[in-house]
């Protein structure tokens, strides 16, 4: 049996180079940045970034499935034209992500940018800072990003406190609901955000949020910039009480000059944690097991919304 022909959009020409030929699937160029160039097409990949702002461009176009890049959908529920099926990219980030955050971590930690500055000054400048081994790692946000940071966070001999929106337990052990922040954040060296951006998360990183933690304490925001409110952030890392590592931030970019720059308890990388050489073939991976499952007539995976 031949299989199910297919009309699949892609935003980028190395996508579509990626992929190569596929039996029964016509591949055509949308970036989504105006009208779809036909009235249907089965699989629709959305842009890397800024897809929520092109999203209105599906109204009026019949669709099976619309694909995004990204793992977070924040903001399109509010968007997507009904009579869509979307899907988020599980699978695809969680790993460079987890690899980033990881970085922050150590950098932070060890005291990378105080020696970067230092060379850059032609300064030899030894320093005793904080191990991560023996630290205490509060992650706030339990999905598939979170079970990756985990499970390198305990080859360096840590100590990790899992927290999610629910109360459960696995075979590594409890994972504590969100209520139960003002009794964990104390305990923890080192806090990672990695909540959905949503209504009840929106500026969950707040003044009581951060005056419960430790003295010294490194919090790293790999979520969404909203989460956290800036001006408290701000606040905290300012008096010296609190270290930051983020890579994402409100507003983003920061603008040109922001104070948040110039903190040498700030580390700041521009929204890159799926941003590596590993994102583009298991894109690709994902477009593939897509467009076979539609071609067979499976459900597809990954789905977040139906409008």
């Amino acid at each position: 049996m031949s299989p199910l022909a297919l009309r699949v959009s892609l935003p980028e020409s190395d996508l579509r180079d990626a992929l190569g030929a596929i039996d029964g699937v016509e591949f055509v160029h949308w970036p989504m940045d105006g009208p779809a160039p036909f009235p249907e097409i089965d699989l629709v990949v959305t842009p890397y970034m800024g897809a929520a702002n092109r999203v209105a461009h599906l109204a009026g176009v019949d669709t099976r499935l619309v694909q995004s890049q990204s793992i977070g959908y924040d903001g399109i529920d509010q968007l997507l034209p009904a009579g869509h099926v979307f899907a988020n990219a599980t699978t695809v980030h969680e790993t460079s992500t987890a690899e980033l955050t990881l970085a922050l971590i150590l950098a932070s930690q060890r005291g990378l940018p105080d020696f970067v500055r230092a060379a850059d000054r032609g300064e030899w400048a030894p320093a005793h800072h904080p191990s991560l081994a023996d630290r205490t790692v509060l992650l706030v946000g339990y999905g598939g990003v979170g079970a990756a940071i985990e499970s390198r966070l305990l080859a360096f001999e840590t100590t990790v406190i899992r927290v999610a929106r629910t109360a459960r337990s696995d075979a590594r052990g409890e994972i504590h609901a969100l209520d139960k922040l003002p009794e964990l954040l104390p305990q923890a060296d080192i806090v990672v955000i990695g909540v959905p951006l949503n209504e009840s998360t929106t500026h969950l990183v707040d003044d009581a949020f951060l005056s419960l933690m430790r003295d010294g304490a490194l919090l790293v925001n790999i979520a969404r910039g909203p989460v956290a409110d800036t001006d408290a952030l701000l606040a905290h890392a300012s008096s010296g009480r609190l270290r930051l590592a983020l890579d994402v931030t409100d507003p983003e970019p920061l603008p040109h000059g922001h104070p948040l720059f110039a903190l040498p308890n700030v580390l700041i990388s521009p929204h890159v944690g799926g941003a590596s050489s590993a994102m583009r073939p298991r894109m690709v991976r994902l477009i593939r097991d897509q467009i076979e499952r539609m071609q067979r007539g499976d459900t597809p995976v990954n789905v977040v919304l139906q409008s």
